[in-house]
């Protein structure tokens, strides 16, 4: 197994490398790689020096599976090059995922959907994840008709740039700015890049993502994502319509018998995710379980996920096992 980490020194890049370790995943020979400024940088994995590569020495070594962290248009530019020479990507940027021949992957969900053939695998948005990993259950079950979502974002998901930002206002010390505005004692409801329509490109992918790894366009999706000063972790207050009544209790039993969801749901002693709980864990935490009395066949609940882990790195991870495990590699 040789294994290239695309955009090894930044910051989903230092959590991929934390991932690999403890799942021990198996590695033969690891290619570290970064942009020009980066290569010759020496990161330690295991105890042992590797030095940063440039990509052209990462296609020229090629690589079993190669894992990309490193943005949209370095995702375009490069991972046909790595699958032209048999390795398989696995995307973490957004732009192979609505691609139609790509497969858009959370383990969990749609992983049998893999077959060796697939050299480019998306992986989807960090918000998406953890909604579909709740959702997808009660949707085999009950069967959605339209689910509202409000995010509240961590800094994280915008980079190191934006946690500095953050950490600066905090200090009192004026510096580099990510957002429009400060972050700090703040709520920008402005994640990512304005459409046409009026909504964000992160509120269209948490429309347009769900359809595609669940593989039914039955259902809708309409959000709002929140850019809020924490450090790590995304929050989700999500309002579901069913076409199937549902009793609670069943709701909850579904939920906490999914692998990788924690249900922390009880209002009598203030349990109930929070990122500072999510933080480091690859689990999707799910609380605030209860009725929407306004309508009927409606669900409120809400998701909390470290959005570096599950939300990237852990999931990339993953589909890089499944592949090993299933000889797709």
């Amino acid at each position: 197994m040789k294994l290239a980490l695309v955009g090894a020194t930044g910051m989903v890049g230092e959590v991929m490398l934390k991932v690999l370790k403890e799942r021990n995943f198996p590695i033969d020979e690891l290619l570290l790689v970064a942009s020009e400024k980066s290569v010759g940088k020496e990161i330690s994995f295991k105890g042992k020096n590797h030095k940063v590569i440039g990509l052209n020495d990462a296609i020229a070594a090629k690589p079993t599976i190669a894992i990309f962290s490193a943005g949209g248009n370095t995702s375009l530019e490069w991972a046909p090059k790595f699958a032209e020479v048999g390795t398989t990507v696995i995307d973490n940027s957004s732009a192979w995922r609505m691609e139609a021949d790509k497969k858009l992957i959370v383990p969990e969900i749609n992983a049998h959907l893999l077959t060796k053939e697939d050299k480019i695998i998306a992986n989807p948005n960090c918000s998406t994840i953890q909604l579909v990993m709740a959702l997808a259950p009660l949707h085999r079950k009950y069967k959605m008709k339209r689910v509202v979502v409000s995010t509240y974002q961590s800094v994280s998901g915008t980079g190191l740039k934006a946690v500095q930002q953050m950490e600066n206002e905090m200090a009192g010390v004026k510096g580099e700015m990510a957002y429009p505005y400060p972050i700090h004692k703040n709520a920008l409801p402005h994640c990512d890049v304005f459409e046409e329509n009026g909504y964000t490109k992160e509120e269209m992918k948490l429309a347009r993502e769900p359809q595609k790894i669940l593989d039914d366009k039955s259902f809708s999706v309409t959000a709002t994502a929140v850019r809020i000063p924490t450090a790590g972790g995304h929050s989700e207050a999500v309002n579901v319509q069913f076409e199937n009544d549902f009793d609670l209790g069943e709701v909850r039993r579904i939920l906490h018998d999914t692998p990788g969801i924690v249900v922390q749901d009880n209002p009598q002693t203030n349990t109930y995710p929070m990122p500072m709980y999510a933080h480091d864990k690859d689990d999707v935490f799910v609380g605030r379980i209860r009725r929407d009395e306004t309508q009927p066949n409606t669900l409120n609940m809400w998701i909390v996920s470290d959005n570096l882990r599950k939300g990237a790195a852990t999931n990339a991870v993953q589909i890089a096992e499944y592949l090993m495990d299933n000889g797709l590699v």
